[in-house]
């Protein structure tokens, strides 16, 4: 996705940032629906399993951490996030369905 992200895009400068380190592969989210989400910012790389009552918004390497710390916890949900600019550029509807705004307790995790 960020690949095509940046061979796509007509303004403004892109940048691919690669990790030395051994990766967790994620999954339980389906590949086509990692790269539209990716390309659209961010999207839910694991769904809450109880009521929703914490967001964990996470980068690039950072995700395999996130998804850690929430396997014990039903209420969590977390987030990849590796473009918050193009994650502000949709449509409301689609952030209000990744961050909802009842949700207040939001932790992010980035190296």
């Amino acid at each position: 996705a960020a690949y095509i992200s940046s061979v796509t895009r007509k303004e403004g400068h892109s940048a691919l940032i690669f990790s030395r380190q051994n990766l967790d592969q994620n999954n339980d989210v389906d590949f086509m629906a990692r790269r539209e989400g990716a390309l659209k910012g961010g999207y839910v790389a694991k769904k809450e399993t109880a009521d929703l009552d914490l967001i964990i918004l996470a980068t690039g390497s950072e995700v395999q951490h996130a998804l850690k710390a929430a396997a014990d916890m039903p209420g969590a949900r977390v987030v990849s996030m590796p473009c918050m600019e193009a994650f502000e550029r949709q449509s409301d509807e689609y952030k209000e369905e990744v961050l909802p705004s009842s949700v207040t307790k939001r932790v992010a995790m980035e190296a």
